[in-house]
């Protein structure tokens, strides 16, 4: 028969919890005292990678500390994100990744890690519509012709991607069900080398993220069609929103956002929540984040947490009614 713990048992234990806890509070005061490393799980030249690299340079500014980049592609970023999860949970190892995050449960059977507990969503940062994007040189002068032909000739239409399950790839079959046309997916190794199919004329359009595709946009080599969210982009003051294009059903906004693995210290966390609305509020990173065509805004904690499950319902109404399969 086991006895009931007695009174010093309980003491010690509340002992070692308070000095966790001041340990705890103790590391975050300092922290970070080394380098921290923030995966990528994509090919450099992305928007997450672009985005993650401009904020880990501000973050390095403001801590004394480098905050580096570094790339791991591959598994629709399932592959640096299971690096992440399986580093020390101490604030020195951070992933990024956008709205694709929230999508992988309906492109995958099986994830090499539990998705809901796995990772903590430390804050989402610069917020970017996405846009329907075609060659400079398209007959497709507007969102509206596009959808046009693409009804009119069924098939006919092929959009690429940076790869099967990916934003650009959900993202575009949502907008395929809302405007009701159809188009054949091609994938890609990466956004990037998507929109180079596009200045091929491999494909004829794809939907991307603003920060993604501006320096094609300004370098004269692509045409945007349409952007989502509710107000025209103050670098983009031609490009209309879906809504002012007539489709007023979409509204699909990407972000950049970090994550860190369980059991880190929840002080060290709101330590990098506080760095990273500081790196967002100052006036060199809204000035990135304008150029880039994005919003500097930041939600983290229980309101990344609220957005990702909004997302993640979206994204399994997209795999049911688009019948995508999972690998």
């Amino acid at each position: 028969m086991s006895k009931a713990p007695s009174l010093a048992s309980k003491l010690g234990l509340a002992l070692v919890a308070a000095i966790v806890v001041q340990v705890s509070a103790q590391a975050a005061d300092t922290y970070p005292t080394k380098a921290v490393k923030v995966v990528v799980p994509y090919p450099p030249g992305g928007a997450v990678d672009q985005v993650t690299r401009r904020v880990a340079q501000k973050l390095t500014e403001q801590t004394g500390q480098s905050f580096f980049v570094d790339n791991k592609p591959g598994g629709t970023g399932t592959i640096g994100i299971g690096q992440v999860v399986r580093s020390a949970p101490n604030g020195y190892t951070l992933v990024a990744n956008d709205l694709t995050y929230s999508i992988l449960p309906y492109v995958f059977n099986k994830l090499p890690w539990d998705y809901d507990h796995d990772l903590i969503p430390i804050a989402a940062f610069n917020f970017a519509p996405v846009a329907v994007v075609v060659a400079s040189d398209s007959k497709f002068k507007t969102l509206a012709d596009l959808v046009r032909y693409a009804k009119a000739n069924p098939g006919k239409l092929n959009y690429g991607t940076g790869g099967a399950g990916t934003m650009p790839h959900f993202g575009t079959e949502a907008l395929k069900a809302a405007a009701g046309f159809e188009a054949t997916h091609v994938p890609f190794k990466g956004n990037g080398e998507a929109t180079m199919a596009l200045l091929g004329h491999q494909i004829d359009f794809q939907l991307a993220s603003t920060a993604g595709v501006i320096g094609q946009v300004q370098g004269g080599k692509v045409r945007l069609l349409a952007i989502s969210g509710a107000k025209r982009l103050k670098a983009l003051p031609d490009v209309p929103t879906f809504a002012e294009a007539g489709f007023k059903g979409y509204s699909v906004v990407n972000f950049t956002g970090l994550w860190t693995p369980k059991g880190t210290p929840a002080p060290v966390v709101a330590k990098l929540q506080k760095e990273i609305v500081t790196a967002m509020a100052s006036k060199d990173v809204q000035e990135f984040a304008e150029s880039i065509g994005s919003v500097p805004n930041v939600l983290s904690g229980d309101e990344f947490t609220k957005l990702l499950r909004e997302n993640s319902r979206l994204w399994g109404q997209v795999a049911d009614s688009s019948k995508i399969e999972k690998q």
